[in-house]
Parts: structure tokens; C-alpha cells; sequence
């Protein structure tokens, strides 16, 4: 029943967060993208925090220790990874952008090494990240006759969002807390919020007078607030809590099939073959790069399981 139930969230989650990227699509067309990404988590961060109050949690951090992880995830992993994904999704297909988002799993490790020098990467994990960002060009698909095609810009600020994400996971890693996860999501996402009104604000080119809130966007940015949002993370957190971050981060792989579904479904949209040929690029590059990591991760599932198997007398 327990793994039964772990299953059927994983797949809900990968569901969820793959039909976001068109949802994001939908409310892109007259909601200008940073402005978006702030109303999305002005909506999750109240319904979180109110979900903080009547379960009775602490939700006010107490100094310094609990402040630091949730500015850091706030701003970047929140704040700064949407404002750069939705401004990408102008440019590319969210199902193109979930793809792109499959090197999170490559650049965290990375980015974390870059603050331990005395760890240098093997000959096999530095053809994983070649391999990697061999996809990402793939996909990019660059057009050496025009260097700022908008395949290549939506590519680009896609790629700078999966770095943005990956440094607030750095930064916000190993942080000690007595509050709850739902509080400090809660946290997070109005700080995300904050930072994506004034990146909005701050950004010549975008102005929130300029959104047209129609039936469309209207239901799209309740969809990403509420389910993607809101409801999102806090499976996303059940799975951690769970099953380890080798595992979860198996999501980067399988959100992409959901999002090439929804699009293919609802506006009749199927994948190209870059597209395809760079996800399998970076899922192998994925692969050979947390190889012993995967490896002890499956070692350790099938010990659990034979302990759990009945002997025969």
C-alpha cells in the first residue's frame, strides 16, 4: 500500500507539473511573464499560509539560521527561476522548456562542487555534463545565421532558470529549521512573489497594466497558483521526505512526457525530433553523472526489500 501510494503520487505530481507548462503557455498569451509568476505565488503563498495557521504550526522564523534558506530559496529557486522560465516560454514551448529543465539534476551537483574544491569530478561524470549540454544545444537548435533567433533566447533564459533553481537548492541545502516544510514554503513563495513584482516593476518592457485577465488566463494562473503551486510543492516535499532526492529527481525526466501529452491533447501540438533527441542526451548524461549515486540508491531499495521478504523455516 505504501509504495502503491508513493507511486500514485509520483505520477500525479510528474501530471500536475507537466500540464503546468501549458497552462503557463495559455496565460502567457495576455499576462505579461514576470507579473504572472507574481500573481501565481501571491495566490499559493496566502493559501499555504493559511493552511500554516489552521494547522497551528510555527511559521515565524527565528533568526538568522531559518531566515538565510528561505531568502535564498525565495529569491532564486522561486524568484528568479520563474521570472526566467515564463520569459523563456515566451519564446519556446513549454513542453520544449520542461525538456531544457532536465539539466537541474546535472547543474545542482555541479554547482556544488564548484564550493568544494577539494573534489574534482571523474572522467565519467564530465561526459555526463558534456552530454548534457550537447541536449541543450540540440534543442536549442541555433541558427549560426541568426545567433538571437528566439529558439535560441527562450532556450537561453530557460537554461538560466534551471541555474537559478539549482543555486537556491545549493545555497538552501543542509539548512537546520524547527519550522515545518509548510511553513517555510509558505515563506518562500512570498518572497518568490516579492521578487517577481519587482522584477515586473523593474523590467522596461513589461508592465502589469498591459495583462488582459480574461477566462483563459484566469483559470490557467488559478490552475498554477492552486495545483501547480500550492498543491505542487507540497507533494513535491511528501516525495522527498520519502523516497531521497536521487529518486524525486527522477521527475525532471518523466514531467517532460506529461507536458509533451498535454500539448499534444489540447492543441494538437506534437514534439519535434531535436526536442526528443536532446532529452535523451541529457537523461544519459543524467545517468553517467550520478551513476555510483544511483547505483547505491538501488542497492539500498533491494536490501530493503529482502529484509522485508518472509524466510522459510
Amino acid at each position: 500500500m505504501s509504495r502503491g501510494r508513493t507511486l500514485a503520487v509520483f505520477v500525479a505530481l510528474s501530471a500536475v507539473w507537466g500540464s503546468a507548462f501549458l497552462a503557463t503557455d495559455i496565460a502567457l498569451e495576455t499576462v505579461p511573464p514576470a507579473f504572472l509568476g507574481a500573481v501565481r505565488f501571491d495566490v499559493a503563498a496566502l493559501l499555504l499560509f493559511a493552511l500554516t495557521v489552521v494547522r497551528g504550526d510555527r511559521f515565524v522564523p527565528a533568526g538568522r539560521n531559518e531566515w538565510r534558506p528561505i531568502l535564498a530559496g525565495g529569491v532564486f529557486s522561486i524568484g528568479a527561476h520563474h521570472a526566467l522560465l515564463f520569459s523563456g516560454q515566451v519564446y519556446i514551448p513549454g513542453s520544449v522548456a520542461s525538456v531544457l529543465l532536465g539539466i537541474i539534476p546535472l547543474a545542482t551537483p555541479t554547482l556544488t562542487r564548484l564550493t568544494a574544491t577539494q573534489e574534482q569530478l571523474s572522467p565519467l561524470k564530465a561526459t555526463g555534463l558534456v552530454l548534457g549540454f550537447l541536449g541543450l544545444v540540440v534543442i536549442a537548435n541555433p541558427d549560426p545565421e541568426n545567433l538571437f533567433s528566439s529558439n535560441l533566447v527562450g532556450a537561453v533564459l530557460v537554461f538560466g532558470s534551471a541555474i537559478a533553481f539549482a543555486l537556491g537548492a545549493v545555497l538552501t541545502h543542509d539548512s537546520e529549521t524547527d519550522m515545518s516544510l509548510l511553513s517555510v514554503q509558505a515563506w518562500m513563495m512570498l518572497i518568490g512573489a516579492v521578487t517577481l513584482h519587482v522584477t515586473s516593476i523593474a523590467l522596461p518592457w513589461e508592465s502589469a497594466a498591459t495583462a488582459v485577465w480574461n477566462t483563459h488566463a484566469l483559470v490557467a494562473t488559478g490552475y498554477l497558483a492552486v495545483i501547480a503551486g500550492a498543491g505542487g510543492f507540497l507533494l513535491y516535499f511528501w516525495l522527498l521526505d520519502r523516497i531521497g532526492p536521487i529518486e524525486v529527481s527522477i521527475l525532471e525526466y518523466v514531467i517532460p512526457l506529461f507536458a509533451a501529452l498535454a500539448e499534444w491533447v489540447v492543441v494538437e501540438r506534437a514534439p519535434t525530433r531535436t526536442t526528443v533527441a536532446g532529452f535523451v542526451l541529457i537523461f544519459v548524461g543524467f545517468v553517467l553523472f550520478k551513476r555510483e549515486a544511483i547505483r547505491g540508491e538501488l542497492r539500498r531499495v533491494i536490501d530493503r526489500r529482502r529484509r522485508r521478504e518472509p524466510t522459510d523455516d
